[in-house]
């Protein structure tokens, strides 16, 4: 072989080294091809021509609204026959409604100052404690006759109390129980009338300390049954239980009423519009005054409810810090 013919041809190397190329090109593509089967496919951005997307909004239900309840009589009473209101108020305001049952009166405070519950029943006193609580509250709607409540003093027939126009200032030397310690027409009013008639606190002026039964419905009991000699409930619980025949008033005697005091009120936390709209209180409010049919109300119970407002419980207020139950 003539040494020409063993030098390298550069034409014959160059198509080698392009088609070394293209080789290693060809196998590159088809291991990512391989890759790209066996992987996720990637979203396309044009709608399947198989399954066309909607082009309409989700649109979410509004929250649920939750609301309570002093528990001022029995809690199993309560909340049984609170459930056609919550249809009402569900229907009327379209959106879900739903009752939290409170243990006390003042775990109902807490709940509307914590936004657990944002519309409440509330007694004078827990009305005053949650909106003093939760600036922009309002009192929206209360019962027709809760601008005119008073409480009833009861004793039982063996103490040989009868009912008077003047304070029983005999009761000093009985055993004595108010309702709950935040209740209203079971405890601050009643307190209060007995300092104006006496002078003198419940400290000073029972012989024994007085007891605190939670409910008007556990002080009728306790009366009646003799646990207690005296107490104090308001008049609406104990006429109610005189009607359904499950106090004798023979038994458990009135024996003096109080004066009047603005009493019971709706609520209603400033959140309300916040998440439901503006107007959304208005619009509740109106939806509680229109109610005409009292079986709606049984779990208060009322006949009916008007407008309210907070001034309506002024006194309440002014009551409540001269006695140091508010700030």
């Amino acid at each position: 072989m003539s040494k020409t013919s063993s030098k390298k041809d550069p034409s014959r190397h160059q198509a080698l080294s392009a088609w070394s190329r293209a080789s290693r090109l060809a196998v590159a593509v088809t291991a990512l091809m391989a890759v790209t089967a066996c992987g996720p496919q990637p979203s396309s951005t044009e709608p399947s021509s198989t399954e066309p997307s909607s082009t309409e909004p989700t649109v979410e239900a509004p929250p649920v609204l939750r609301f309570s309840a002093i528990p001022d009589q029995t809690s199993s009473r309560l909340e049984a026959k609170i459930a056609p209101l919550v249809d009402y108020l569900s229907n009327e305001l379209g959106v879900e409604v739903q009752y939290i049952p409170s243990r006390d009166y003042q775990a109902s405070v807490e709940m509307f100052k914590n936004g657990d519950v944002l519309l409440a029943w509330f007694g004078g006193l827990t009305g005053v404690q949650a909106r003093q609580a939760v600036p922009g509250a309002r009192a929206i709607a209360q019962g027709i006759s809760d601008p005119d409540y008073y409480s009833y003093f009861i004793a039982h027939r063996s103490t040989g109390l009868e009912r008077s126009d003047q304070f029983p200032t005999a009761i000093a030397d009985l055993d004595f129980t108010f309702g709950s310690e935040s209740s209203t027409s079971g405890r601050l009013m009643p307190e209060y009338f007995l300092k104006q008639a006496t002078g003198k606190s419940p400290s000073e002026f029972f012989r024994q300390t007085p007891g605190f039964s939670g409910s008007h419905d556990r002080t009728v009991e306790l009366v009646e049954s003799g646990q207690y000699q005296a107490g104090v409930a308001n008049y609406k619980v104990y006429e109610r239980r005189v009607a359904e025949g499950k106090t004798d008033p023979e038994i458990c005697r009135v024996i003096w009423q109080t004066p009047e005091y603005a009493d019971y009120n709706w609520t209603a936390h400033p959140e309300l519009d916040q998440r439901y709209g503006e107007g959304f209180i208005d619009r509740l409010q109106k939806a509680l005054i229109a109610i005409d049919d009292p079986a709606l109300l049984v779990a208060l119970p009322r006949q009916g409810l008007i407008p309210a407002r907070n001034e309506d419980f002024d006194g309440i207020r002014e009551v409540a810090l001269e006695l140091g139950m508010t700030r």
